[in-house]
């Protein structure tokens, strides 16, 4: 750039002024407050994020009898509810969730299935086609009063409506029982939360059971019944109770639960109850049931059942596994002064990855998300491997991550495992506990859980290879075409790219905030104070929004606006950089410079042209034609020049003539926001002498223009570049254009030689065929014909 001088009463104008392009607001403005747009503060829900003192939430209280049938793979079941009502409101009718008629095959899921039948589809795509054979979803047998009296009902797919003989007043509660059955899914087929997986080598069943049972669906205050039906993507919504399961099974089968087992006497060796014991204290994972022992119980067939019954306080929802296949391991740590018992439930096939990892991984996602929320209270943390992926429930949850038959798994076979077992374990906090409404937000509980899940895959290993943590990770989805995003404020059901959207960009928008934002100490107390306010009760996005900023006294309707409310990305740039030093009014320094700037200058090629294009100019010729001026050189100072420059030193404080002497370099950095999203400027300066100096400049520097504004630099030492964001903490999506002077971004490309195709054409199959096999020889006609 062309470098300027600058009179030293002209830089604070510099600095103080913006420029008249500044002044201008460019489109909506980002800094405008939220509480437009979120609910109006009350007595329930305060306007600093906190329950209000009248806060209030329903209870529903469960006593629980299923028997398995391991023959026809179904579930038959009966149910007592306690419904207690503790809203200030009548109720004339209760919402109970079926949640499996989403496999009913007049389902709401099942008439909106879209697709595309692609040329090459794999097996299972045809199977889940055609799953109009199998006969899901519930089939209700009785609902009636304590007391015996039936209770009208109406079933609108996943929703049961149960008409009150008498309204429900607050502080009343009322007690119904509902019977029921249902056939379990193939898992393997019909992709759901819960299923079976059949083992044909062993021809065993392992079954993974959650949704088994009518729920109740939650009524609250901002929005009282959620009875929006389940359709598959947007999960569930819960209110808190006690539970007592009673799960009749075959007699060899092992049995895992939330909850803590009541009856160990009755369905647990006295062996397995002293290794239990042992397991209480140990260091390492103790075998409950050995893998020789599970693999003898695979070979027989029990005769008769056993029934494990099971107790869970203060929980929003149950669900369990069953197999006789199952290795069960388990070891006690202390969380928060309590005993809490990680255990694990696996088959052979889990191994070894299962008997290595799983309850290690379960004991230190406790430890980790119990420094970073609230301390884990439940008794028991449990991760079961089977068919299902990876499923959350309290203190149980589903998990994927099977080596090869030989025992032999890949890196990405391991980290994935270890890292779904952190999450689904991790979920016992978002949304088990910290109970969010599922149903409307998916990322309250996938968003917040997937941000603590990379903090403690960092803890688990220097390096760790998380999918979901830093900004730059998000950068490719932030690329895509916006008619393929949608907001992170996107109801459950209507997100596009569900991954990316519900799990990825929340997850990495808070470690931006952690990071970048607001930093460790502000964000982590403020995170903490929303997982306490929160624990055991509903919050509402507007809870989050506000608590985060209430105790951290940092103002973030900013980024909430644009990271959760819009598609936006970041795309900041540097537009150009002007340089400027002080003019130090010294004609010694000051024509000194000049002369040095003359003689760097280029000359042009007129002038080169000229030097021997043009060997004597006439003043050459006729030396009389010069006067004063040519032997006079402007850029030596007189003894005038020096005068005048003593005479305004006169007039200077000392602090004055210290700064129109000191050399400072003075830069104006012109920005551009081009992506729209707004976000701090992370400035990395590099000097001459190649030190580097890092400037964190606030979002705030956006509040008069979104568009572009520009930023002065003052410096002792010349500046050599300028690079925004240079540990890619912002998801710019185009770091082209973050540096001054621009920098060429490196890559490559493969050179390969034309090759024959790998495949052989018709010809050389024919030859081939013709060499490996005998001619076909051609059979003799019996039949009479023309001749």
């Amino acid at each position: 750039m062309l470098k300027n001088t600058l009179l030293a009463a002209g830089l604070a104008a510099l600095l103080a002024l913006p420029s008249a392009a500044q002044n201008t607001n460019s489109g909506t403005d980002k800094f405008a407050q939220l509480e437009t747009m979120l609910p109006t503060p009350n007595v329930y829900r305060t306007a600093s994020g906190a329950p209000g003192t009248d806060y209030w939430q329903q209870r529903a209280d469960y006593n629980i009898r299923v028997r398995l049938d391991d023959e026809k793979q179904a579930i038959t079941g009966d149910e007592d509810i306690t419904y207690t009502n503790l809203s200030p409101d009548v109720l004339t009718y209760l919402w109970v969730q079926l949640d499996q008629n989403i496999l009913d095959k007049n389902s709401i899921t099942t008439s909106t299935q879209v697709g595309e039948i692609q040329p090459r589809m794999p097996f299972q795509a045809m199977e889940y086609m055609q799953r109009d054979g199998f006969d899901g979803g519930f089939k209700i047998g009785e609902v009636k009063l304590k007391g015996g009296k039936a209770l009208p009902y109406t079933i609108n797919h996943t929703m049961m409506r149960i008409d009150l003989p008498t309204p429900l007043r607050p502080k009343q509660a009322v007690t119904f029982s509902i019977s029921w059955r249902y056939n379990i899914n193939d898992q393997l087929k019909i992709n759901q939360r819960s299923g079976y997986e059949f083992f044909p080598e062993d021809k065993n069943y392992l079954y993974e059971i959650a949704q088994f049972y009518p729920r109740m669906a939650v009524y609250s205050d901002n929005q009282g019944w959620q009875h929006k039906q389940f359709l598959g993507n947007g999960e569930f919504a819960l209110p808190f109770g006690d539970y007592r399961v009673s799960i009749t099974a075959p007699a060899d089968h092992v049995v895992g639960s939330t909850g803590v087992l009541q009856n160990p006497n009755d369905v647990l060796t006295s062996t397995q109850r002293q290794r239990l014991q042992q397991a209480q204290g140990a260091k390492s994972p103790v075998l409950i049931v050995s893998p020789q022992e599970a693999e003898k119980a695979e070979q027989t067939r029990a005769k008769g059942t056993k029934t494990w019954t099971y107790a869970a306080r203060n929980v929003r929802d149950f669900a369990w596994a069953s197999s006789r296949k199952f290795i069960w391991d388990a070891m006690g740590i202390k969380q928060g002064g309590k005993d809490v018992l990680c255990m694990s439930y696996y088959p052979k096939e889990g191994n070894p990855l299962w008997g290595k990892y799983s309850t290690e991984v379960i004991a230190h996602t406790i430890k980790v998300y119990s420094k970073y929320t609230i301390p884990y209270e439940y008794p028991v943390a449990i991760s079961v491997h089977g068919p299902v992926g990876g499923m959350e429930y309290p203190m149980l949850s589903f998990n994927g991550g099977r080596p090869e038959k030989d025992g032999t798994y890949s890196a990405d076979r391991k980290y994935g495992m270890i890292s779904v077992i952190i999450h689904e374990v991790g979920h016992n906090f978002f949304p088990m506990i910290i109970n969010s409404d599922e149903r409307q937000w998916t990322w309250m509980d996938e968003g917040l859980n997937s941000f603590v899940q990379y903090l403690a895959e960092q803890e688990w290993e220097r390096d760790y290879p998380s999918r979901r943590g830093d900004a730059a990770q998000i950068v490719p989805y932030m690329r895509t075409d916006k008619s393929l995003q949608t907001p992170i404020m996107t109801n459950s059901e209507s997100v596009l790219q569900f991954g990316n959207n519900a799990y990825g960009k929340p997850a990495i928008g808070l470690n931006i905030l952690r990071e970048t934002i607001m930093g460790r100490e502000l964000f982590d107390y403020a995170f903490k104070e929303y997982s306490r306010r929160w624990a055991y009760k509903h919050p509402t996005p507007a809870d989050f929004f506000r608590t985060m900023e209430d105790a951290s006294a940092v103002d973030l309707d900013w980024f909430w606006r644009g990271w959760f409310y819009t598609t936006e990305h970041t795309d900041l740039a540097i537009a150009g950089v002007k340089q400027y030093n002080i003019n130090s009014q010294n004609p010694t320094v000051e024509k000194g410079r000049q002369r040095e700037l003359k003689e760097q200058a280029p000359r042009t090629i007129s002038q080169q042209r000229n030097q021997t294009a043009i060997p004597r100019t006439l003043v050459d010729d006729k030396p009389e034609l010069k006067d004063f001026y040519n032997q006079y050189d402007p850029l030596v100072a007189t003894p005038a020049d020096q005068q005048r420059y003593q005479q305004l030193l006169k007039t200077l404080t000392p602090e004055q003539q210290q700064r129109l002497g000191s050399g400072l370099n003075v830069y104006e950095v012109s920005l551009k926001n081009l992506g729209g999203l707004t976000m701090p400027v992370i400035m990395q300066l590099t000097y001459a002498d190649g030190q580097k100096e890092i400037q964190q400049i606030p979002a705030e520097i956006w509040r008069k223009n979104n568009a572009e504004v520009s930023k002065v630099f003052v410096t002792e030492k010349p500046v050599a570049s300028f690079v925004i964001d240079p540990y890619q903490q912002t998801a710019d999506t185009d770091l082209s254009n973050n540096a001054w002077p621009q920098q060429a971004a490196p890559s490559r490309f493969e050179l390969f030689e034309n090759q024959q195709r790998a495949n052989p054409n018709p010809m050389q199959q024919s030859a081939l065929q013709q060499k490996e096999q005998k001619p076909l020889t051609t059979p003799t006609s019996t039949g009479g014909g023309a001749n």
